[in-house]
């Protein structure tokens, strides 16, 4: 037994059971430095970058301490409280959570804008062990006599920067006001960057946490021949079927960064004769999810479509092709996309299309790999023959919204603008 297996911390036979579901073997960096402190009862302040395996990290800590401590039965309030900044973070928390805690018995909710008020309300009142939300609806709950936030015993800040940057501290101390005091609970706080802004936390409420802090890893892309195409946002489809067309993909995975993007590229796809296309959005189900991924996995579909967020944790063997659609906007995110291939050893191919919407975060890209990404301008014969021209995202977008109409307030996909003015227009 080594010090980066999870059998070296003692952790309850169901908390491992749900870790060998997920896959994990050893301990990644941020899992062997927070893990002890988490579990020894202290209070911790984490710098950490998204995909180093800090959300399995508070995970399966949270769910040892509390079932070390004992279920509360008769209790329905919550033991542990984790805050997101966003819907998707929130989702992409609890879908692990479910996961890793399969086997506990603990009970485990999200809250987030953008669902059903009454849903979300019914689960609170069932009682909970854990809940995860972002701060708005959380508060709402609160402020509604509806979440009682008194039995809580675990605190964890995720991304804590990016939740300052979208302008929540206002909520978070509404928050952290109606928790037990600070000695009387632990505290775990995640985050990108320690700035001046995040301490602001970490001084006011949390009790002489552990620091640490997780670099993110630089890679070497050995074994991946990245490309990168200028296209213009009206031709992305038309170049991603040529690429599709020449290229022999056994199995293939293509981000993009929305989920509505996800949908219309999997849907187009399927229209130009490319038989079933896998789909992972950030609001589908656990068991869609898991069918789709299986279907993927097996080579049943060779194709799978994933959004930005609902990407996030896979863990699939064997591909051959990876295909940004859309560039990320984090350079992190890029990395850990086309880190999907070329694994034990193998070659593999990763394509992003760069319209003038999504380039600007190249710069960044490349600074973090520490080297230039080879560019390239596509010529007629790199384009493919589009079969439905007249159904594009805008009309999909427009069709989404009759069927379902937004309740007031919720962000709206259909207010963005797809057109891009970008060069490198092929002929028609």
């Amino acid at each position: 037994m080594t010090e980066t297996d999870f059998n070296s911390l003692n952790l309850p036979q169901t908390v491992l059971k749900g870790i060998k579901d997920a896959g994990f073997t050893e301990m990644s960096p941020i899992q062997r430095q927070a893990m002890p402190i988490a579990l020894s009862g202290k209070d911790l302040c984490a710098q950490a970058q998204t995909g180093t395996g800090k959300t399995a990290a508070f995970l399966i800590s949270l769910f040892s301490e509390i079932l070390q401590g004992g279920i509360r039965k008769n209790d329905p309030r919550p033991q542990a409280l984790i805050l997101a900044p966003t819907r998707e973070l929130a989702m992409q928390i609890y879908r692990e959570g479910v996961l890793l805690g399969s086997h506990t018995g603990l009970r485990m909710a999200a809250v987030y804008g953008g669902e059903g008020f009454t849903r979300q309300e019914k689960k609170l009142r069932s009682g909970l062990d854990l809940v995860v939300g972002t701060p708005g609806r959380l508060l709402d709950f609160v402020r509604r006599k509806i979440l009682d936030l008194g039995g809580v015993r675990y605190l964890v800040i995720d991304e804590a920067d990016r939740l300052l940057d979208l302008g929540f501290w206002d909520e978070l101390k509404h928050i952290l006001r109606r928790l037990p005091p600070v000695k009387s609970r632990q505290s775990m706080l995640f985050s990108a960057t320690l700035d001046g802004s995040t301490r602001k936390i970490v001084s006011g409420h949390m009790n002489h946490p552990v620091n640490i802090a997780i670099h993110p890893e630089r890679i070497t892309a050995k074994g991946i021949d990245q490309t990168v195409y200028h296209v213009d946002q009206d031709f992305k489809f038309r170049l991603l079927l040529g690429i599709l067309a020449r290229e022999e993909i056994p199995k293939g995975l293509i981000f993009t960064n929305m989920k509505i993007t996800a949908a219309w590229v999997a849907k187009k796809l399927e229209e130009n004769g490319f038989g079933k296309v896998g789909l992972l959005t950030g609001d589908m189900r656990q068991p869609m999810r898991n069918r789709v991924l299986e279907r993927f996995k097996e080579g049943k579909v060779p194709l799978l479509v994933a959004s930005d967020v609902a990407s996030r944790g896979l863990h699939i063997d064997d591909v051959t092709h990876i295909i940004n659609y859309d560039v990320p906007q984090d350079p992190e995110d890029y990395v850990h996309r086309i880190g999907r291939t070329a694994r034990a050893g193998k070659k593999g191919k990763a394509y992003t299309l760069a319209c003038d919407r999504y380039c600007w975060s190249l710069p960044d890209i490349e600074k973090l790999l520490t080297h230039p990404l080879p560019y390239q301008v596509p010529y007629e014969k790199d384009y493919g023959v589009d079969r439905t021209p007249e159904f594009t995202i805008r009309k999909m977008i427009r069709e989404e919204g009759r069927k379902k109409r937004k309740p007031a307030g919720e962000h709206s996909t259909g207010k963005r603008s797809f057109k891009s003015r970008g060069r490198n227009r092929p002929g028609r």
